[in-house]
């Protein structure tokens, strides 16, 4: 059984190692934006208008994570995640709301702390968490991961922060990374998701499963939703996965009493 398991483990690692490879070849052949995302970081009034500076107090929403969290493939700075997710609550509110993005594109959960630091600092009423893609890349264990997640999901809830938590969406969507290997990287972005969720949850996270709510549609509709780097969404893609979020996000704000509003995939 003990020379099972070490040849299952090196089986993994092995796998590990490849996908590494390939999605580095990848993004390669590729190539990736030679720019970071746009940053359009400020308050947002409920009539969609922003950014824009006010007297009032507004709610403070944090966008924390990676790339996605980041918002790498959009043109403008009104495609941004963080930007529509913040019109999104003033407009359900009917508060302004003060948007600051944290995330890092790159990011994997160990780069998390830090950001999770600043939107202490900078007195985050919500936060937005979008982690986990650069994970699987970098060989990141599922047990490594989620428990540097749950550290950090509570620093924020010990700071009396809502925290929502989207999980790693299914790599079964990147078409660049080639099979078989697409369905290892698929394996283990759905493992990890789902131990997001358990983690996040046990914290004191809302969660929403990104690969069971919008990932099925970004591996039927690739061509419509990927940017041109076929790595991360583009404006459309972003759009679809911040009205699935909103929900969670608002009653992680206490703006709603529960994220069944809509009947989704939320906790």
């Amino acid at each position: 059984m003990m020379l099972f398991a070490g040849a299952l483990g090196g089986i993994v690692a092995g796998a590990y190692g490849v996908i590494t490879h390939q999605s580095n070849l990848a993004r390669e052949i590729i190539g990736l934006p030679e720019s970071d995302p746009p940053r359009a970081d400020g308050v947002y009034l409920p009539d969609g208008s922003g950014p824009v500076s006010r007297g009032e107090r507004p709610l403070r929403f944090a966008m924390l994570g990676d790339s996605m969290a980041a918002g790498l493939g959009v043109d403008t700075p009104d495609q941004l995640p963080a930007v529509m997710s913040a019109k999104g609550l003033s407009e359900e509110s009917g508060r302004p709301v003060r948007c600051n993005t944290y995330a890092v594109v790159g990011a994997t959960t160990a780069d998390l702390a830090a950001q999770v630091t600043a939107a202490i600092s900078d007195g985050t009423d919500v936060a937005l968490v979008i982690i986990g893609g650069n994970d699987v890349t970098s060989r990141m264990t599922i047990g490594s991961s989620v428990n540097l997640l749950t550290a950090q999901i509570r620093r924020l809830r010990r700071a009396g922060i809502g925290v929502v938590v989207g999980t790693c969406p299914d790599m079964a969507a990147i078409k660049p990374i080639p099979q078989p290997l697409r369905t290892v990287a698929s394996t283990w972005s759905l493992a990890l998701a789902k131990a997001q969720r358990t983690a996040a949850q046990q914290a004191g996270a809302h969660t929403v499963l990104l690969s069971e709510v919008i990932s099925p549609e970004f591996v039927q509709r690739a061509d419509e939703l990927f940017s041109g780097d076929h790595f991360h969404p583009n404006a459309i893609g972003y759009e679809g996965a911040c009205a699935v979020m909103l929900p969670a996000l608002c009653a992680a704000a206490g703006i709603w009493r529960s994220a069944s509003r809509s009947g989704m995939l939320y906790s």
